[in-house]
């Protein structure tokens, strides 16, 4: 695994999907998470929602389960699952500002439920529930605590899915150097893995891999359009230069890191990758 030359604590990550709300909101959407393109003339709309029902079945999500989210975001995802799925959905996420748009989402419907807590240190009951999914999230945590805590909710026989962005399996030094560990250090992610990566610690963790997708080239189209839509309001709202100029804020080389990702997905320095696991 690559790794950030700087610590990343889970305070870290919090305070950077704080600071970022208003501008994950303004450019990602509600799902802050990639499309997926599967004709090729889809909006992107179109296709955030393809990955989220893909991830759904392979979850083999189905009426009555109870399924965990892990970084539910803003509940857009958790939200689908329970309304189009039938699911009972938990949703957890380290970001009070998400949070608190996830909260208000249901309108007091009390399916999905929200927990802000940090899913390394979740108390939720042993295997209670059938399915869990984790949309590129897991690049936030440690590796081995998160697969371990998936196991420790999730019923024997029960499903994990993860969709993460890897690291390709041969780096060169310049793609490590400019690419892959900056956006980890920047992205507040301890390290990316690679597949080989997390396969093993799926297989360390108690998981059987019963199937693996690489969807690189389907989740491609999105890194032009955020970056484009970022460009867009850079020059319209001043709100964006400010806060990419003032000395305080915390997060603002993440406008770098954008283009970064763009580079790497298109270059191969990384892959996007979805893990189809099975608790043993």
């Amino acid at each position: 695994m690559i790794a950030s030359r700087k610590e990343i604590r889970e305070a870290d990550v919090a305070s950077h999907y704080n600071e970022l709300d208003r501008f994950y909101r303004d450019i990602w959407g509600d799902h802050v998470h990639h499309g997926l393109w599967l004709r090729g003339d889809e909006t992107r709309e179109q296709a955030v929602r393809q990955l989220a029902e893909l991830v759904a079945r392979e979850a083999a999500v189905g009426k009555g389960m109870r399924v965990m989210d892990i970084g539910c975001g803003y509940g857009a995802t958790a939200q689908l699952i329970a309304d189009e799925f039938g699911a009972a959905v938990t949703g957890i996420t380290i970001s009070e500002a998400q949070h608190v748009i996830a909260q208000a989402r249901t309108g007091g419907k009390g399916n999905p439920t929200y927990l802000l807590a940090d899913w390394l240190t979740n108390t939720l009951p042993e295997e209670s529930f059938d399915a869990a999914i984790a949309i590129e999230s897991s690049e936030h945590m440690d590796k081995p605590g998160f697969f371990a805590q998936a196991r420790r909710v999730l019923r024997p026989g029960g499903r994990l899915v993860v969709n993460a962005w890897l690291a390709c399996e041969a780096p060169t030094a310049n793609q490590e150097r400019w690419l892959i560990e900056p956006i980890c250090r920047e992205g507040r992610m301890p390290h990316l893995g690679t597949e080989s990566d997390y396969r093993q610690l799926a297989a360390d963790a108690g998981f059987a891999v019963e199937r693996f997708q690489d969807v690189t080239r389907q989740i491609a189209r999105t890194w032009p359009m955020i970056v484009r839509v970022f460009l867009v309001n850079l020059l319209r709202k001043p709100a964006y230069l400010r806060f990419i100029l003032d000395p305080k804020s915390q997060n603002a080389i993440f406008g770098l890191t954008i283009v970064r990702l763009w580079i790497a997905f298109r270059t191969g320095a990384m892959r996007y990758g979805v893990f189809t696991l099975t608790k043993q």
